[in-house]
C-alpha cells in the first residue's frame, strides 16, 4: 500500500464525517442507562434505530455486503458482527455495541463495550485493557509517525494487561466509503508501515481477549467468536489526523495536541 492509495480528507470533509461520529457518541451515552440485565439485544437494536431516525442519520451497516442488521451486538465470546436477536443479557455479561452510520453519505464508525451488573475480576481487567489499548493506539496516531506505531502501541498495552489481540480484525480508513485505505492492524513494529500524514481519517478498533486470539465464524455467517470460548472486549474510535493534533471524532473529550 502507498500513500497514493489513501483518500486524504479536507477540513470540510472531516467536519462532515465528524457530524456522523458525534451522533454515534451521543447514542453510546444514551445506551449507558438503557443497557441493563434483562434486556435483549434486539431491544438494544430497536433503541439505536429510533435514536438514529430521530437524529436523521442512516445505518451504514444494514445491507453492507448483505449484513442483515443496522448495528452489531457482540456478547461475551462474540468478537465482532454479532446479530441482535432474542439473547437476554444477564448479570456478569459483557457486550460490545458497534454502530456505523452516515449523514448524506459521510460515514462514522464506533464501538463501545458495556459491563452488565457485577462482572468477574478477569472481565473487568479485559474491559480496562481494551479501553487503554485503544487509547494507546490513538495517542500513537499522529502526523510524522507510521502506521506500525499504532499496532505496536496497542499490542504492547494488551500484553501489559495479560490480554491477547485478535490480529485478524483491523481498523480502516473511512469517509464516503465505510472501508477505505489504510488498514490499521492492531499489531505492528514501531517506525514501520505507511507514514501517517494530515488528512488521514481512520478507525482504531482493537479486539482484546483473555484467550489466544484465534477466531471462527458461527453458522449464521456473520458472528465471529473466539475459538477457545474466551470473552472479548472492544472500543472503536474514528480519528482525523492534522498537522499538530489528532481529533477523536467519536469522543469529544479525547483529542490530542502535539508539540512539534
Amino acid at each position: 500500500m502507498k500513500n497514493d492509495d489513501v483518500k486524504l480528507k479536507t477540513s470540510i470533509e472531516v467536519t462532515r464525517i465528524a457530524a456522523s461520529c458525534r451522533i454515534i457518541e451521543s447514542i453510546f451515552k444514551e445506551l449507558e442507562q438503557f443497557i441493563v440485565s434483562g434486556i435483549s439485544t434486539i431491544e438494544i437494536s430497536d433503541f439505536c434505530n429510533k435514536s438514529m431516525n430521530k437524529k436523521q442519520a442512516n445505518s451504514s451497516a444494514f445491507g453492507y455486503k448483505g449484513f442483515p442488521s443496522t448495528i452489531c451486538t457482540s456478547v461475551n465470546t462474540v468478537a465482532v458482527h454479532g446479530l441482535p436477536g432474542k439473547c437476554i443479557l444477564k448479570d456478569g455479561d459483557i457486550i460490545t455495541v458497534d454502530i456505523v452510520l452516515n449523514i448524506n453519505g459521510w460515514h462514522g464508525d464506533g464501538a463501545y463495550t458495556y459491563l452488565i451488573g457485577s462482572v468477574k475480576n478477569d472481565i473487568l481487567r479485559l474491559y480496562k485493557a481494551a479501553k487503554e489499548a485503544t487509547f494507546s493506539g490513538i495517542k500513537a496516531a499522529r502526523a510524522g509517525r507510521r502506521i506500525g506505531d499504532i499496532g505496536y502501541a496497542i499490542s504492547t498495552t494488551a500484553e501489559r494487561w495479560g490480554c491477547s489481540v485478535v490480529e485478524e480484525l483491523a481498523g480502516h480508513g473511512i469517509g464516503l466509503n465505510v472501508h477505505e485505505d489504510p488498514v490499521i492492524l492492531p499489531v505492528g513494529e514501531s517506525d514501520t508501515g505507511l507514514p501517517i500524514v494530515p488528512g488521514m481519517v481512520f478507525t482504531i478498533e482493537p479486539v482484546l481477549t483473555l484467550g489466544s486470539g484465534k477466531i471462527t465464524t458461527l453458522d449464521d455467517g456473520w458472528s465471529i467468536v473466539t475459538a477457545d470460548g474466551k470473552y472479548t472486549a472492544q472500543f472503536e474510535h474514528t480519528i482525523a489526523i492534522f498537522g499538530k493534533r489528532t481529533e477523536v471524532l467519536t469522543n469529544t473529550e479525547l483529542s490530542y495536541e502535539f508539540k512539534l
